[in-house]
């Protein structure tokens, strides 16, 4: 079995947050339009697991999702992405933006470097140190 993969992908809490994820049980993650972002969603296999990230208010890591269905093509416009997420745990509390920068070591990676990009790869280094922070989150 190949090795789980995490990916983080922001949400404006007002166009849906991670509560409402977690009322629904599962979505579908589309209207993503970034060529970058696009490339991580294709990347996205079943067994994987995702960061949610609210990118208003307090920027934060709320919780996580299970990747249920792989990446494909948007049935609506085929050049476009879609995955499936299922709700798999909060964060809490959560991880602030703040405190990833503060650290330090993730400064090259695209949620610090480029905070438009609503769907990046997480860096491995960056899973361990968020097990090391929040133990008890199910990450």
């Amino acid at each position: 079995m190949s090795k789980r993969r995490y990916f983080l992908a922001k949400t404006d809490p007002e166009t849906y947050d991670f509560e409402q994820l977690e009322r629904d049980g599962q979505t579908v993650w589309d209207g993503v339009t970034n060529a970058q972002a696009l490339r991580a969603i294709r990347e996205m296999k079943a067994g994987d697991r995702v960061f949610i990230y609210h990118s208003m208010g307090k920027a934060a890591i709320v919780g996580l999702a299970d990747i249920v269905g792989d990446g494909r093509p948007d049935p609506a416009n085929p050049k476009l992405a879609v995955a499936d997420f299922r709700f798999h745990a909060r964060i809490d509390p959560p991880i602030t933006l703040q405190e990833i920068k503060s650290d330090g070591s993730f400064a090259d990676w695209a949620l610090v470097r480029q905070s438009r990009l609503s769907t990046m790869t997480v860096p491995d280094e960056f899973v361990k140190w968020a097990r090391l922070l929040r133990p008890h989150a199910g990450i």
